[in-house]
């Protein structure tokens, strides 16, 4: 669901758009980030990281001086008349991450804030080094951290996620990209979002029309975690192609290269309807902090099996919480498995495109090779995060398998509606681990 965040960019100001050069009228100086790598033997172990805010953001102006590339939702085209000179014409600048972002960082723990000085919402990495995103291989493995959502309403989703970019952000392996990972470039997600201005080292102005361009950036998709006050979601979403592919036409599309609607566990969703909300009253009260742990188990236990199983656990108040068991087609599930996925798809009418395209194979392989960690929050300019928090589609009853998704109303999460109520909302990361099973977090 990353390519709604249209909230790109008619609304940003002129300082949010991009090109592929690096520009220096601004010095680029990474938030700094601290996430630990856990073994059971050795506890954890801190790791000095860093984060970069995506491309799109910037302010992209001619090499030569200060003259935007791209204005509103129009592309300059005496600079950019095809994709390759817009490329050769245009760099990315620095960015200055609080003062227009809203972007915060001390310690383990990110902030991101909603509306800032005209800018709406963020999307960020995690860096390894200066020029290299951090590659996350999980299978056999945990990931934990810590969230706040408990200031953010409905239509807003506070999303931290696996996508398998290139280590790069694609410097090196397209001539036209030289401002690589340092300035955020290479995104891609399972939506094969065709709102990204620059792909594969190319402006992505053929055909751009209102911030749609004719080309989209696929990649397979892990959504660790999808989530407001109201609602939540984990979701693997698979692929066909390998790493960060650029597809146009259908390839882009419903029956293109990805599986858009994923295979995901909403509880509420599934019939679990007191598990997740904003009060005490529920099993995991999103008034209050939460440390959500993801197993990615293998069929043999071993680093090199393949993924059997993406598992949910939380930590609340001191206390590990199982998710619950919910039953589809008379079968009992509690976590995330392609039975799950074939189960869920049925009881729901929806299509599996997740098993279409290899279901957990699939992601088992994009595991192997190394994802990308994305933070990131955002509202929904196509159809308001109905599809999170609300009864989606709307005009199915309520009452229908698969229809009810949480208790916002439908008439909720209209960004125009949550930029101007809630411009002070927020979401906040931190206490990233990785590492062996049960090595995490406290038992």
């Amino acid at each position: 669901m990353k390519h709604l965040i249209c909230i790109l960019f008619a609304a940003i100001l002129f300082a949010v758009v991009n090109g592929q050069q690096a520009g220096t009228n601004t010095p680029e100086v990474h938030p700094p980030l601290t996430i630990q790598s856990c073994t059971k033997s050795g506890g954890c172990q801190t790791e000095a990281k860093s984060v970069v805010i995506d491309s799109n953001w910037r302010w992209t102006h001619t090499t030569s001086g200060t003259k935007n590339c791209y204005t509103g939702n129009t592309w300059d085209t005496s600079l950019c008349p095809d994709g390759v000179t817009c490329a050769q014409n245009c760099a990315l600048d620095g960015a200055d991450y609080q003062g227009t972002y809203g972007v915060t960082s001390s310690g383990s723990a990110l902030k991101l804030n909603f509306v800032t000085h005209g800018n709406v919402g963020s999307r960020l990495y995690l860096l390894d080094s200066e020029t290299q995103y951090k590659l996350f291989k999980l299978k056999n493995k945990e990931f934990t951290f810590d969230v706040d959502v408990s200031k953010l309403p409905c239509g807003l989703n506070g999303a931290l996620y696996l996508v398998e970019m290139d280590a790069g952000g694609g410097m090196g392996k397209y001539p036209g990209n030289k401002a690589g990972a340092k300035y955020g470039t290479g995104y891609c997600d399972a939506q094969c979002p065709r709102d990204i201005k620059f792909i594969n080292g190319e402006a992505n102005c053929k055909d751009w029309n209102s911030g749609i361009g004719h080309y989209g950036t696929c990649c397979n998709e892990m959504d660790i975690w999808e989530s407001n006050s109201i609602s939540t979601a984990y979701t693997p979403h698979v692929c066909t192609v390998k790493g960060q592919t650029r597809c146009e036409g259908s390839d882009c599309g419903g029956n293109g290269f990805c599986d858009r609607g994923g295979c995901d566990f909403n509880p509420y969703r599934l019939g679990d309807k007191t598990f997740f909300g904003p009060s005490p009253n529920f099993t995991i009260d999103s008034t209050q902090p939460i440390t959500v742990v993801t197993q990615f188990i293998t069929a043999d236990g071993t680093d090199s099996g393949d993924l059997s199983e993406i598992r949910r656990l939380w930590v609340q108040n001191g206390k590990v919480i199982q998710s619950n068991n919910v039953t589809l087609g008379g079968q009992k599930y509690n976590s995330v498995t392609d039975d799950f996925c074939n189960a869920q798809k049925q009881e729901f009418g929806d299509s599996n495109d997740y098993e279409k395209r290899g279901g957990h194979k699939t992601m088992s392989g994009s595991l192997d090779r190394g994802m990308v960690l994305v933070m990131s929050l955002w509202d929904d300019y196509g159809v308001h995060m109905l599809w999170l928090d609300s009864d989606y589609p709307p005009n199915k009853s309520p009452s229908s398998p698969g229809v009810a998704r949480g208790t916002c109303p439908t008439t909720s999460g209209k960004p125009e509606d949550v930029e101007k109520q809630h411009p002070d909302a927020s979401v906040t990361y931190s206490n990233i681990k990785y590492g062996e099973l049960g090595s995490t977090y406290g038992r």
